[in-house]
């Protein structure tokens, strides 16, 4: 018997402040080349650290689609995202405040089909093709570090 998937139910936030929400969704944009997995990263705005895009809940998006909006707002990056997600990270984020604002966020995959020169932070960030165990060095996080290096999409499902 093979389950049957449903599309992910959109999100409904009106209700709260995004500074009440410490829940994000990422976005691990991936490719295939010359045989090799890699992983696309974005520079953060203010650190300029390698990160992978993220962001706060959308009203009337799922999860899933909140990460690929994300991606295409971070890095220009469209494609396929996967409504399973990879695993959680967590992290402090910075807003200015003395001790940051605590952070999980649920990762999803993105085999990215295409790549535009032109996106709503392009301005803002630089982004970089990267193998998975150079991706998993150039993170801070711990936990978003051991999703890089282990994801391969080819044994997935």
């Amino acid at each position: 018997m093979t389950a049957q998937l449903t599309k992910p139910l959109p999100l409904n936030i009106d209700q709260f402040r995004k500074s009440d929400v410490r829940t994000q969704f990422a976005a691990l944009c991936w490719r295939i080349k010359d045989g090799k997995v890699q992983v696309l990263l974005v520079t953060s705005r203010r650190t300029r650290r390698w990160i992978i895009p993220k962001g706060w809940p959308i009203s009337d998006q799922s999860p899933s689609e909140a990460a690929a909006t994300e991606a295409w707002e971070e890095a220009g990056a469209k494609g396929i995202v996967d409504e399973r997600p990879l695993g959680i990270f967590s992290y402090v984020k910075d807003v200015g405040e003395d001790d940051g604002l605590p952070c999980v966020a649920m990762v999803y995959g993105l085999k990215v089909k295409s790549l535009s020169k032109a996106f709503p932070e392009s301005d803002e960030r630089k982004r970089k093709w990267m193998t998975r165990k150079q991706a998993a060095a150039a993170v801070d996080a711990p936990e978003l570090s051991r999703i890089l290096r282990d994801f391969d999409p080819r044994k997935q499902h």
